[in-house]
């Protein structure tokens, strides 16, 4: 593992492997771009070749490039949009950063939110926050409350890939205790940066009033969920797959995980002129649903 750190105590390999994965979701580096060459990298962020290798690795293994040797390293997916409120267009397939826009344009913004790690909204929430620092939103008031499994719970992913020779031999525990830690440091990393963010903004004057409530459930989730209550909902299935992941120590190991950051998100709209739409009972369904986790399952705050 590289002994290189960063601001705030995090790895430069993980500050690096941030700073890539938003100039790919905010165009910066389009698809079918390539990235510049790695020393260009290294050189521009203050980092060895070395952690610019291996941060293209886990780029390449969550499916953001392809690397080929002689040819560079060349976007082919954006699994997350930072998107624009005015870039909206009416559409069935929907992008987290304009949902999140638009709840930052309101005088309340209100979110719910049941994920995995929080790792995509946190760069959403970061970017609004930049927003209102310069005075392009104003929001009055902040609300937003986040549901994540229980950090005590065994999670079926991501775990060690099973031998292809033995299907019924049990992967090296320890190996996949790693990796769920790895998952738990991610979690938490992501949820002090999106506390601190909007904390921050009440702090400095720019917001009257926040309030950030996180709960534990002992629930393994399936899918993730976006709620503005009473208005619209983002909804997106985590997709399972086998890939490398890469270990603190720079040990790569083959993994069953989930893809959150390429999850394919839903958007559902409450019509009030029809309680019996389509839009207007999902929206019911996962807003009762959250509330009865947060009140019946959740850990006391």
């Amino acid at each position: 593992m590289s002994g290189e750190r960063g601001e705030g105590g995090g790895t430069e390999f993980q500050r690096i492997l941030e700073t890539l994965r938003t100039r790919i979701a905010d165009g910066t580096y389009a698809i079918d771009s390539h990235l510049p060459a790695q020393r260009e990298l290294a050189e521009e962020l203050g980092v060895s070749r070395d952690t610019v290798q291996r941060v293209l690795r886990e780029l390449n293994n969550e499916g953001w490039i392809k690397s080929r040797q002689g040819s560079g390293s060349r976007v082919v997916k954006s699994p997350t949009h930072l998107g624009n409120p005015k870039q909206e267009v009416p559409r069935v397939r929907a992008t987290l950063g304009t949902f999140v826009a638009r709840a930052f344009a309101q005088p309340t913004v209100r979110l719910d939110v049941f994920t995995l790690t929080s790792e995509s909204l946190d760069a959403h929430i970061r970017l609004q926050a930049e927003h209102i620092r310069l005075k392009e939103i104003t929001p009055e008031r902040i609300e937003l409350r986040i549901l994540l499994p229980s950090e005590s719970l065994d999670l079926p992913y991501p775990r060690m890939k099973k031998s292809s020779e033995d299907q019924s031999a049990q992967p090296e525990p320890d190996q996949s205790g790693r990796l769920q830690d790895r998952l738990r440091a991610i979690t938490g990393r992501h949820t002090i940066s999106l506390r601190a963010a909007l904390r921050d903004l009440q702090t400095e004057g720019l917001v009257p009033s926040v309030r950030v409530e996180i709960r534990h459930v002992p629930l393994a989730p399936a899918f993730k969920l976006y709620l503005r209550p009473g208005v619209e909902a983002l909804f997106g299935p985590y997709q399972v797959v086998e890939r490398p992941i890469l270990l603190d120590d720079g040990v790569e190991v083959e993994a069953t995980d989930v893809l959150g950051l390429g999850s394919t998100l839903t958007r559902h709209v409450n019509d009030e002129g029809d309680p019996d739409s389509s839009g207007s009972v999902f929206m019911e369904s996962m807003q009762a649903w959250f509330d009865s986790c947060w009140l019946l399952l959740a850990d006391a705050p």
